[in-house]
């Protein structure tokens, strides 16, 4: 069942889908088990977001035919997507426009119709096809990968009637990151840039990503003109959300390159701003923690 929210209930369902979401990693592909329930939410007549599967989705019905942002994490899960959006109108869905490379925004390209245009980063091209070359982690069928790639930092282009502006301020999250603008709808999709179920910003190292560039981003982010924002993962969220993400990101980051400068190993690092010290054998199963990233980013191992 689809479950419609409108746009005069996006706070409340923040509150609530913060702490349901908290648990979930980002980026790491999950079970099916462990993933949450699909649920389409509407924000405005035309547009949608779609959470569970992975990622979150957006869906822009345009005068004839459907634009999706983020394709879930399985073939499975893109298949579902695709039955949550004919729930919603019978027109085709002619294009994807992926906000970076991560599996579970690109892995369900594998359930789309062959032949669908792929827009996104070159970056996050190249990165996909680094992955298909080595063998994949779920990475989509060689053709699902993007045949339409952004050069700029700024492009705009409309679909379907629909228009978009679509941004790239730098390696952040990844080196292929893109921020999504509908400037008539003031809506914007920010990929894994914002992901409301962390606490902290995610960095990608392994795919060049950048915790000054996070910054960057984030703060051309937040000086766009809109008034509902959707994450990458957990509940929309609002400017003052990201400003406030902004503000104590770089205030972290400040401190950890001045315990560097001090001559501070990673745990006592660590020690200092009150987390546990690196376990043997590395951080774990999940993705450096920013702490970490920042630490590596300063050349120290």
């Amino acid at each position: 069942m689809i479950h419609l929210t409108s746009s005069s209930r996006l706070k409340s369902a923040s509150a609530f889908a913060v702490a349901f979401f908290g648990f979930v990693a980002v980026g790491i592909a999950q079970s099916p088990q462990q993933q949450a329930p699909f649920v389409t939410h509407s924000l405005k007549p035309n547009v949608y977001w779609v959470e569970g599967g992975g990622g979150n989705s957006g869906v822009l019905v345009g005068a004839d035919e459907v634009i999706v942002i983020d394709a879930k994490t399985t073939q499975g899960g893109g298949k579902e997507l695709l039955d949550a959006i004919a729930k919603i109108t019978s027109k085709p869905v002619t294009t994807v426009i992926l906000t970076h490379s991560d599996g579970d925004h690109v892995n369900g390209l594998a359930a789309f119709p062959s032949g669908v245009k792929v827009i996104a980063h070159e970056n996050n091209k190249k990165e996909q096809e680094a992955a298909l070359a080595k063998g994949g982690r779920g990475v989509p069928p060689a053709d699902h990968l993007p045949n339409q790639v952004l050069t700029k930092n700024k492009e705009s282009l409309t679909v379907g009637g629909v228009a978009f502006e679509l941004y790239h301020w730098g390696q952040a999250h990844t080196s292929g990151d893109l921020v999504v603008l509908l400037p008539q709808e003031k809506i914007v999709f920010t990929g894994d840039i914002i992901a409301a179920n962390r606490p902290e910003p995610l960095i990608h190292l392994e795919k060049n990503g950048s915790s000054e560039g996070w910054i960057q981003t984030a703060k051309g982010v937040a000086a766009l003109d809109a008034t509902v924002f959707i994450p990458g993962h957990g509940a929309p969220q609002t400017k003052a959300d990201i400003e406030a993400r902004i503000s104590q990101t770089e205030a972290k980051r400040a401190k950890i390159l001045d315990l560097i400068s001090q001559g501070k190993t990673l745990d006592e690092v660590k020690t200092a701003l009150g987390e546990p010290a690196t376990a043997a054998g590395g951080s774990g199963p999940n993705f450096p923690t920013f702490t970490e990233v920042v630490y590596r980013e300063s050349g120290k191992k």
